[in-house]
């Protein structure tokens, strides 16, 4: 075993404010310094009564006793004081807490504290009522006649995975409370858990530093998603939460996630804090969190931190070789970086605002550019603006409004991607983009290689899953292609809207022109792109609906005027298989297109 870490049985000692988020965006600059004075009354217990406290990140604390006596009666305390203190001061500045207690297996390795004990402590903490104390029998029993305090029994009450047996400290100022008994627990299904990390919340001052909180967030999936273990929530899917006001729960049932990363960042000058807490959503309960205190310089240091170790957490039979890999990234020009940052987040821009104008998109890729190209000239051989831009020309290649252009594109698409993948190799967002080229160049042999690459080095990574979905479109494999599609949903619900053309595709390429037109309808609803208005012309003309094709067909052909012929609709229609191509136009000539 590593000397650094140590095993015991320890008494731990979880709280937390009630409704903190809530106080935080109502006034955030107030319900800071409450909780720094509510933590200072708390320091001063724990300095009486023998708590060491651990890492801890918001409004969570969590402290080790050496004595049940001891961390029971500080427990009580803390609470009295907090309840005295609530009386003297205005209602915005009144706090709450709840509190947990439990003995048991504890691993202890620097600052961090982590277990088994733990995880019951923090389930103890949640179950607690507001203003309360709730500890574990395993602690009662230590305790129980000698002090001179009450217990309520609750019973056998479920935790993850198994049982404990629940108690609350008597207080007159609560209600005596009795739990309905814990019921058989259901064995879960063996899967690998989902892990979605949140975006980072923005604590500086300057708004224009949210694109500092968003980069932190963007590298740490990045690096989580190398992980072949368990699947990440892609960043397209996680942005859409940023300032959400739902519950943990509510965030993880919509993302099909089972473990939420949450963190905050405060960057001042050349110094930077980092929150980081990773909460069990089936209990929003906190089961790991630290903080980071550094300068600016040792930030990719502090990435790889948070990456590994809740990797580590979630998923400990990891193999050392997946260890290392995100251990590998190099320290970068920091002025490059930021750089890098605020492409990425007109990039993301670009491409997950539902209903944005298709000038509005380009716009804002071409400003995205402007930023990538400069964090390039800073520094040449950092492979992740490369990417960014390469992702760029894919786009500007395949859109039609700039065919003109596509020459120019295709030449930057083939230099970025190529840079990209000989700075970075196995990482599969490089080889995507390297792949790409490779059909636009007609060979399709080492296109199928790399895609093929690129999810042997992860499969739960959303972007190579859809390109190979267009790769079994591309040979005909309709159905398994869908399937693959419907996989990257999996991963990266949110952005269901932006590839669902590719599900269309499939369709029309099989005749499957029912659910092709039910999905052109949402398209149009949700994309004002008039490529959906034309496919729903083709697929309406197919299935026999001449009249009502005919009225589509006039919406496409008002908003593209350069389209007079069926030649002229042959250079822009996808050209991804014969059946699709063939299908189309042939709907477009029943439709009334003339030939």
């Amino acid at each position: 075993m590593n000397k650094d870490i140590e095993r015991k049985i320890a008494i731990i000692f979880v709280t937390d404010v009630v409704s903190f988020s809530k106080m935080m965006e109502k006034n955030e600059d107030e319900t800071l310094r409450s909780f720094r004075l509510c933590r200072d009354i708390l320091d001063n217990l724990f300095q009486e009564y023998g708590g060491r406290v651990f890492n801890t990140a918001g409004d969570s604390v969590l402290a080790e006793f050496q004595s049940a006596v001891s961390a029971v009666v500080c427990a009580k305390e803390f609470q009295k004081l907090i309840r005295q203190r609530n009386l003297n001061v205005e209602e915005d500045s009144q706090m709450i807490f709840r509190v947990g207690l439990n003995m048991g297996d504890v691993i202890v390795e620097g600052d961090n504290l982590y277990g088994d004990g733990v995880n019951v402590a923090a389930r103890l903490e949640a179950l607690s009522q507001h203003g309360g104390v709730c500890l574990s029998k395993s602690i009662m029993d230590f305790v129980n006649k000698k002090t001179d305090l009450e217990f309520y029994d609750l019973g056998e009450q479920q935790v993850k995975n198994t049982n404990v047996h629940a108690f609350d400290i008597a207080d007159s100022d609560l209600e005596k409370r009795k739990l309905d008994s814990s019921k058989d627990i259901e064995e879960e299904p063996a899967k690998a858990p989902t892990i979605a990390v949140l975006p980072f919340t923005n604590l500086s001052n300057d708004p224009d530093q949210d694109y500092f909180a968003d980069g932190i967030t963007e590298d740490i999936i990045s690096h989580l998603s190398q992980w072949k273990t368990f699947p990440v929530i892609s960043s397209n899917s996680v942005f859409s939460y940023k300032n959400t006001k739902e519950t943990s729960k509510t965030i993880a049932k919509e993302l099909g996630a089972r473990y939420l990363v949450f963190g905050s960042v405060r960057k001042g000058g050349n110094k930077v804090r980092i929150n980081t807490k990773l909460i069990n959503a089936e209990d929003d309960t906190q089961i790991w969190s630290q903080n980071w205190d550094r300068s600016l310089e040792d930030i990719f240091e502090i990435q790889d931190e948070v990456s590994q170790k809740v990797a580590v957490i979630i998923s400990p039979a990891l193999k050392a070789s997946e260890l290392k890999r995100l251990s590998k990234k190099k320290v970068r020009n920091l002025s490059s970086w930021e750089e890098y940052l605020q492409g990425q987040a007109l990039y993301i821009k670009s491409i997950n605002t539902k209903g944005i104008d298709l000038k509005t998109q380009i716009e804002t890729k071409k400003s995205s550019l402007e930023k990538l190209n400069k964090a390039i000239s800073m520094d040449e051989n950092f492979a992740e603006p490369h990417i960014i831009i390469s992702r760029c020309m894919i786009d500007f290649v395949f859109e039609p409004t700039l065919s003109s252009e596509r020459t120019e594109n295709e030449k930057k698409l083939n230099h970025h991607s190529d840079k990209a993948y000989e700075l970075d190799p196995n990482n599969p967002d490089a080889i995507i983009s390297k792949g790409i080229t490779f059909w636009l160049k007609g060979d399709f042999e080492r296109l199928k290689e790399t895609f093929e690459k690129a999810l042997d080095i992860n499969p739960n990574h959303p972007r190579s899953l859809q390109m190979y979905s267009m790769q079994l479109l591309r040979t005909g494999e309709y159905d398994k292609s869908i399937e693959y599609i419907k996989k990257m949903w999996e991963v990266d619900p949110i952005s269901r809207h932006n590839s669902e053309g590719f599900l269309v595709f499939n369709y029309i390429s099989k005749k499957d022109y029912d659910n092709a037109l039910i999905t052109l309808s949402r398209l149009i609803e949700d994309t004002p792109h008039n490529r959906y208005i034309g496919f729903k012309a083709s697929v309406l003309a197919l299935k026999g609906e001449i009249d009502e094709s005919k009225i589509w067909l006039k919406k496409y052909l008002d908003e593209r005027k350069e389209i007079k012929n069926i030649p002229d609709y042959l250079k822009v229609v996808p050209d991804m298989n014969d059946d699709l191509k063939n299908n189309l136009v042939e709907g477009m000539k029943l439709a009334g297109l003339p030939e």
